[in-house]
């Protein structure tokens, strides 16, 4: 009778908390209950699992009831750490008691880890709409956790951006929350021409420029009258979860000046110091080195020869 009411109480546990919904730590429980020497220590052990699991679950609920699938996995492997080392240890006093003390200190764990979830996991948006696949603790089932944006709306923030005319530009709308969205959510970019922000811009005013799984697009060679608002928006399902808006300002590049021909001032006709004389002087004054040269010539050779 006793053996039948043992096996009753390893198979069917009244509660579940975070970390009885993974499968190994529930069979590392009932193992450790099935070691006992005796169906004494066997009954006692499995009413301090079974407490374990009533404070369990408590600390579950404590902390919003639900734990994400990464959390899951860090705490039992934790949990089948410490586990494994009790199993090994050497229980020469009371099992009892020290299965008290695995039991607090599996609770512990469960504790780190949800509070490091809550921090830093669960609703991660701190804008935009996000909604969430977690585990529900009491029923070990998985659901989606609805995390509205704090300030009430999907918009989250205009950013200016710069570039040169005929450079780039590329914009990012990507947050690290994303990922976490279910389904396969898609980045709808969308612009409007025109100097950015000089006007109030209506939905009609926007057309669609591409819908992409990437969070970025990037823009080449741009001109001038490619400037304007850009606008990103997350969508799957026809729901928007999130939007920024780009102001995006082409700055033309600065207009090249040339260089004006300088022209040299022109000497009067005749000026005694222009290369350019008149050709009917030059021809006299050649003609004349030319007469003197020979006059001089004849002289000396008839001096010689004399």
């Amino acid at each position: 009778m006793l053996l039948m009411l043992v096996s009753l109480l390893c198979c069917v546990h009244a509660v579940k908390s975070c970390l009885q919904c993974d499968s190994r730590i529930r069979l590392l429980n009932e193992d450790l209950v099935l070691s006992a020497s005796s169906v004494a220590e066997q009954i006692e052990i499995q009413m301090i699992c079974d407490h374990a699991y009533v404070t369990y679950r408590e600390t579950s609920l404590e902390r919003m009831g639900v734990i994400d699938p990464t959390t899951l996995y860090r705490a039992r492997t934790e949990y089948q750490s410490e586990f494994n080392r009790f199993l090994n240890t050497d229980h020469s006093g009371s099992l009892t008691f020290d299965t008290i003390q695995m039991m607090e200190k599996g609770r512990k764990i469960l504790e780190k880890h949800l509070d490091i979830f809550i921090r830093d996991g669960l609703c991660p948006n701190t804008c935009g709409l996000l909604n969430q696949r977690v585990m529900d603790c009491v029923s070990c089932r998985y659901m989606v956790y609805i995390c509205p944006s704090p300030s009430g709306q999907q918009d989250c923030g205009e950013y200016p951006v710069q570039a040169e005319e005929g450079g780039q530009a590329v914009l990012n709308c990507f947050l690290p929350w994303h990922r976490l969205l279910l389904g396969k959510p898609e980045y709808h970019y969308s612009w409007a021409a025109g100097v950015p922000g000089t006007k109030k811009l209506n939905e009609s005013d926007f057309k669609p420029l591409v819908v992409t799984d990437d969070s970025s697009v990037i823009l080449n060679q741009l001109h001038v009258d490619e400037q304007g608002t850009y606008r990103c928006s997350l969508q799957g399902n026809g729901t928007v979860f999130y939007q920024v808006t780009f102001f995006l300002t082409v700055n033309p590049l600065p207009v090249e000046t040339q260089r004006p021909l300088v022209t040299l001032p022109t000497l009067p006709r005749g000026d005694k110091y222009s290369p350019f004389q008149p050709t009917e002087g030059l021809l006299v004054v050649v003609v004349a080195m030319v007469t003197a040269l020979s006059l001089a010539a004849s002289v000396g050779l008839t001096v010689v020869l004399g």
